[in-house]
């Protein structure tokens, strides 16, 4: 099993943010597609990445920590604890992906996670991550909605005010990391007799979503939150590049998450975590460049944004320091 063995290795992780702040990227470009239809290509697409590193980067010796040995003789509980995560997981991040097809993709990443693990030097660096809230403030600047084909003959919201989902879906976002507060992941790596490895999870986790769209997308099909219901069998008359693009933003955000947990096999879960966490800044700066969400704000909503960026960059730096401090 690959694991980094140095914490410069370990920066290379920084993969994770990359993925994380770039897949939603890939349902911004889908044209003619709804999203609760993309997201069953979504959900296949961080599925299938998880099982392709876990035999490949996560099966390289033969050994008690390589993938097969270790769900072999891993306990059955961790993987019920796995699964449950992935489960919760993917309803948060179905809220996340129609609070992208109602709102920009910068704004929907915005928000405060906490993620201190009981890490000391975890602990101490958590605040400073929190800087993606000049996202929020920057978005809220602007407060003006532009048409999307989309929306044609569907419930537009009102344009006097701010798209609301992604503040309800904050507190279920804390369960999108595979490590998150509520630790239902955790405790399978951590508590349970014969744990689980870092690609084990990711499979389970993954496997979890998937198989819990059967529940949530389903419900989101029949009940959508804009537009009317939408039928499985469209599903398979959808555009080919919807479905290419559904597979892509999968396999980018599960890149992400097994080398998140990978990393934190090293640094813990708070220094990845926080590491990770710089995914809204990368978010943000699709947002800016690529899809020109900001254009035509004031000098405060872009005071707001330089400050954003200003503050990730300071946080990974104290991040590394943290590392090496006593």
């Amino acid at each position: 099993m690959f694991v980094p063995h140095t914490f410069g290795i370990s920066l290379l992780m920084l993969t994770s943010a990359i993925c994380w702040g770039s897949w939603a990227n890939t349902y911004k470009r889908v044209k003619n597609y709804r999203f609760e239809l993309f997201y069953w290509d979504y959900a296949l697409g961080i599925f299938l990445i998880a099982v392709a590193l876990a035999f490949t980067m996560g099966n390289t010796s033969n050994d008690a920590s390589s993938f097969l040995n270790n769900i072999r003789t891993a306990n059955r509980s961790n993987f019920i604890y796995t699964l449950a995560g992935g489960a919760v997981f993917n309803l948060a991040n179905l809220l996340l992906v129609a609070a992208i097809d109602m709102g920009r993709s910068g704004h929907c990443f915005s928000g405060f996670d906490r993620n201190c693990d009981g890490n000391r030097r975890g602990f101490k660096l958590c605040a400073a991550t929190e800087g993606e809230c000049g996202i929020a403030r920057s978005w809220g600047r602007l407060r003006r909605y532009r048409g999307d084909p989309r929306w044609q003959g569907s419930r537009k919201p009102d344009e006097s005010q701010p798209v609301r989902l992604p503040e309800e879906h904050r507190d279920l976002r804390h369960f999108r990391n595979p490590d998150g507060p509520l630790g239902s992941v955790r405790h399978s790596r951590d508590d349970q007799g014969n744990t689980l490895g870092p690609y084990s999870i990711g499979v389970f986790f993954t496997l979890g979503a998937l198989l819990s769209c059967l529940l949530w997308n389903v419900y989101f099909m029949k009940n959508p939150l804009v537009a009317e219901p939408v039928n499985f069998g469209e599903f398979f008359h959808g555009p080919a590049s919807g479905h290419m693009l559904g597979l892509m933003g999968g396999v980018i955000w599960g890149t992400g998450t097994v080398f998140n947990l990978v990393a934190a096999n090293f640094t813990g879960v708070a220094i990845s975590y926080a590491i990770g966490q710089s995914a809204p800044m990368v978010a943000a700066l699709w947002g800016v460049f690529a899809w020109k969400e900001f254009e035509g704000s004031n000098r405060q909503a872009k005071t707001f944004l330089g400050l954003m960026f200003l503050f990730y960059v300071f946080a990974i730096l104290l991040i590394a320091k943290a590392n090496t401090a006593g």
